[in-house]
C-alpha cells in the first residue's frame, strides 16, 4: 500500500508564509514514497475461504484458502513475516517448526481422521474453529449423561506433538478439559473403547 504524507507542505500553510510560486512548491511526486505493507491484511485474505459459501463437513471441503492452494514455500514465507501468533492451521505451525515434512502430509493425517470418524455413528465435523484453523469432531452422544449437559468428546488436530491428534474427553463440571495424545493410528486403535467411555 502506498501511503502519502499529508504534513509534507502542511508546514507552508501553517506557518502564514507566503505561497511559494507553483513551480517552487516541494510536490508529494518529487519526494520518495513511504510505503507500508499491510501484512496483517494480506494475511486474513490468505486464509479467507474462497469460493461457494457451505457448511464443510470434513477437513477436505474447508481447504477453499489461498494457504491451501498456493505455492507451499510462499504460504510459509508470508506466514513466517506476519509472525507466528498469526492466526493459521496447525499443520502451517508444524510447518514452520520443521515438525512435519510437508502440507500434503498434514493433509493425509486429516484424511487419515476423517476416514475413521465420518462413518462412525454419532461423529460431526465442526468446522468453525478459531480463525485459521481447520476445525475438529465432536463425538454428540456424549454431551449429555446423568449429570446433565457436558462439552462432548472432541478430536482436533494440533502441533504440540509428533502425533498430531489430541483427543478431549467429555466434561462436565468446572476446570479444563486435559488433551491425550494421539497418532491417527492409536485413535484408530481405541475408537470403541473411546466411544464407550463417552
Amino acid at each position: 500500500m502506498t501511503v502519502l504524507d499529508p504534513d509534507l507542505n502542511a508546514d507552508q500553510s501553517a506557518t502564514g508564509s507566503k505561497e511559494l510560486p507553483r513551480e517552487k512548491m516541494p510536490r508529494q511526486r518529487d519526494h520518495a514514497l513511504r510505503v507500508e505493507p499491510m501484512l496483517a491484511l494480506e494475511w486474513s485474505h490468505a486464509i479467507e475461504a474462497a469460493g461457494a459459501v457451505g457448511i464443510a463437513d470434513s477437513p477436505a471441503q474447508a481447504r477453499r484458502a489461498w494457504i491451501h492452494r498456493a505455492d507451499e514455500r510462499q504460504v510459509l514465507t508470508l506466514f513466517r513475516a506476519v509472525g507466528s501468533d498469526a492466526p493459521a492451521p496447525w499443520w502451517l505451525r508444524a510447518l514452520d517448526r520443521g515438525r512435519i515434512a510437508s502440507r500434503a502430509a498434514a493433509y493425509a493425517i486429516e484424511d487419515e481422521v476423517t476416514r475413521l470418524l465420518a462413518h462412525r455413528p454419532g461423529w460431526v465435523f465442526v468446522p468453525w474453529a478459531d480463525e485459521g484453523e481447520v476445525g475438529y469432531w465432536e463425538f454428540v452422544p456424549s454431551e449429555s449423561g446423568v449429570y446433565g449437559p457436558a462439552e462432548p468428546t472432541t478430536v482436533q488436530f494440533t502441533d504440540r506433538h509428533p502425533g498430531f491428534v489430541d483427543l478431549l474427553p467429555a466434561h462436565r463440571g468446572p476446570g479444563r478439559r486435559q488433551a491425550i495424545e494421539f497418532t491417527p493410528a492409536e485413535l484408530r486403535e481405541q475408537i470403541e473403547d473411546l466411544e464407550n467411555i463417552a
